[in-house]
């Protein structure tokens, strides 16, 4: 059984066409959306709507965690511009769906990422992709268990949960032989991004966890270039499936 593995696709449709080639199955961790390219400012939602000079703006002071700055020049943007915002991301974000749904092969298991809208998703998910947070299902005799989305923090991105609603769905899915996450368990190795200089959120309720039922493996994204891509925690092999939107390249799991 070989089973492909993606995460962060932020709007990288024509590799997504590819990356079921030679699997049983397709594993989407997340982030479909690309609202601001952070390497390249002239993609996504954001410079679409506010043009790139704006973009780079905007990467200037999230890089620089100075984001009370960054939120102000956005409500500044959004009031210059004669169109409401949440109709505006909304059509943008439906125009990137289409196209990156269209893209999953038969069958594709996929849970959102923090950047994703949940409530979008039924619009699309065609038959042979199965959408699942806080849920299980069996593939190739391993029980795989998942959980969308990510933990508060101050990007305020749209799909962000507290830390008890997240906790709770991760115990709902009980005993499983591989986790399938959009974030990483709390571990700074984990969790630190060396290009952007931060640690992203990852959750303590993944890793005790990983501690207390010891999966074969847990997958997750979501840090684009952490300082290290895979560890191994008690006999659970933790990994970094990576940056999809840039490598292009799925994680290939087989048994």
């Amino acid at each position: 059984m070989r089973v492909h593995v993606v995460s962060d696709v932020h709007g990288n449709a024509d590799d997504l066409a590819r990356a079921g080639d030679g699997a049983d199955a397709l594993i989407c961790l997340g982030d479909l959306v690309l609202f601001l390219d952070y390497a390249d400012h002239s993609r996504g939602i954001f410079p679409e709507l506010f043009g790139v000079e704006n973009a780079d703006r905007l990467v200037e002071l999230r890089t620089a965690r100075r984001f009370d700055e960054a939120r102000d020049l956005g409500r500044r943007l959004w009031a210059e511009l004669d169109v409401d915002r949440e109709t505006a991301i909304e059509g943008a974000v439906r125009r990137q769906y289409a196209e990156l749904f269209a893209a999953f092969p038969t069958p594709t298991y996929a849970t959102y990422g923090n950047v994703d809208i949940p409530r979008l998703w039924p619009e699309f998910a065609r038959p042979g992709t199965t959408v699942l947070d806080g849920e299980r299902v069996e593939i190739g005799g391993l029980v795989f268990g998942f959980v969308g989305g990510g933990l508060r923090t101050p990007m305020r991105t749209p799909y962000e949960i507290s830390d008890e609603e997240y906790a709770a769905k991760v115990e709902a899915l009980g005993d499983v032989d591989v986790l399938c996450t959009h974030i990483p368990p709390e571990v700074p190795d984990l969790t630190y991004d060396t290009v952007a200089r931060r640690f992203e959120r990852g959750s303590r309720a993944l890793l005790d966890a990983i501690r207390r039922t010891r999966p074969r493996y847990a997958l997750f994204g979501h840090v684009h270039q952490p300082l290290a891509r895979r560890m191994r925690i008690a006999s659970t092999e933790c990994v970094n499936v990576g940056h999809f939107a840039s490598t292009g390249r799925p994680f290939a799991l087989e048994w």
